[in-house]
């Protein structure tokens, strides 16, 4: 029997853990043939934790990064050396990322430079504006240029990758591991607790999450005033805002927000509320990538708060309109589909872009493949045949 892959999994943010989190449970699944730790970073530490605690995963390595006001080159050179230490005491044979976050790129430098093969979840996204997302944009691509396997989410992001000259064979389209997380979470949705139970099943609600940094400061109070006309334009409506806990989103929002009529800010609630929330939600507004793909999911419309996106599958396939953060134009696409039910519709009913279920059993195969523990190539996401 061939010797199992032995995989370090690097985990540092929320949305990373409820990505890698399907994956890890699926190659744990085949312990003859992957030896799976996980390491985080803890780069958001509260929000992370209790996603990893849902899916039932306990950590092996712990680097601890969090720090008040960190900055994206604090936390590269901590998780830079943290994983090069973890990766000189334990033979691994590849690390796993996911995503495009600092953990992300600085646990990719470290595995290179101690020669371990790295194999990218969510490869192959871009605006091709490096100030768009920022620090993302940039982070992803140079990810690109020390990865060994290339896990494109769809067929639009395998291409782009192509074109920065990545070899085919080493990109594998799998559908996005959010889609398997989804359907894995929904099996045991938790009860929602009282206070967030209370802001439910009265009316319409539009459930929004914005806290992008390139969003700080004037673009997120224009987000925010936009929600103020849309709760006074439609009084069935009842907005949630569930705000990220950073320091100066927090305040952002509560400043314009606080204390008005159908418009409740929240911290922001677990994965599986959160989850609860987005199936209860009539319209969903963000500028997160993974909400962006979750929402189609769910047959809920998503307004995407951002001037671009990476992810524009969603918007060609019509899951999804990119408006911006200018007030009029948020007020405007919302009073839309508020006022349109047949536009409602159209959005609401639209097959999910990003992926079916299966896209962290692809992975797995991927890796069987390359590591010669078997001769077939697997099916890739959007062909004819599926897992």
């Amino acid at each position: 029997m061939p010797t199992p892959i032995r995989a370090l999994v690097v985990i540092g943010t929320r949305p990373e853990a409820v990505k890698l989190a399907p994956l890890v449970l699926e190659l744990r699944r085949f312990p003859e043939r992957f030896q799976v730790r996980v390491a985080v970073t803890a780069q958001h530490r509260e929000i992370m934790d209790e996603v990893l605690s849902a899916f039932e995963i306990i950590p092996e390595h712990d680097l601890n990064v969090m720090a008040a006001q960190q900055t994206p080159a604090g936390v590269a050179a901590k998780v830079l050396t943290g994983i090069e230490e973890i990766l000189t005491q334990q033979p691994t044979d590849l690390l796993l990322v996911e995503g495009d976050t600092t953990s992300c790129l600085a646990a990719s430098l470290a595995a290179f430079y101690s020669k371990v093969a790295v194999g990218h979840v969510e490869a192959g996204l871009r605006t091709y504006d490096r100030w768009q997302p920022f620090p993302e944009e940039i982070n992803r691509r140079l990810v690109a240029g020390v990865a060994d396997l290339h896990f494109a989410p769809t067929k639009a992001a395998r291409e782009n990758l192509v074109r920065e000259a990545i070899p085919q064979e080493a990109i594998f389209v799998t559908g996005n591991t959010v889609i398997d997380a989804l359907k894995e979470i929904q099996d045991r949705l938790p009860p929602l607790p009282t206070d967030l139970q209370s802001l439910v099943g009265q009316g319409r609600m539009l459930l929004v999450t914005a806290h992008r940094r390139e969003n700080w400061g004037e673009p997120l109070r224009e987000i925010c005033l936009a929600l103020r006309d849309l709760a006074a334009a439609f009084p069935d409506v009842r907005v949630v805002y569930a705000s990220h806990p950073h320091p100066e989103v927090q305040r952002a929002v509560r400043e314009v927000l606080a204390g008005i009529d159908r418009v409740a800010v929240v911290n922001f609630p677990k994965y599986a509320h959160f989850v609860s929330l987005m199936k209860q939600a009539y319209l969903v507004l963000t500028d997160s990538g993974g909400v962006q793909e979750e929402g189609p999911a769910l047959g809920k419309p998503v307004l995407v708060l951002r001037a671009t996106t990476e992810r524009p599958e969603g918007i060609a396939a019509g899951v999804a309109l990119l408006c911006g953060t200018k007030r009029k134009d948020i007020v405007s696409q919302a009073s839309r589909l508020l006022s349109d039910s047949r536009a409602y519709q159209q959005m609401a009913h639209v097959a999910n872009p990003y992926g079916d279920g299966n896209a962290s059993a692809r992975i797995r195969q991927a890796l069987e493949y390359h590591f010669g523990l078997s001769m077939t190539r697997p099916t890739e996401f959007g062909s004819p045949i599926n897992v």
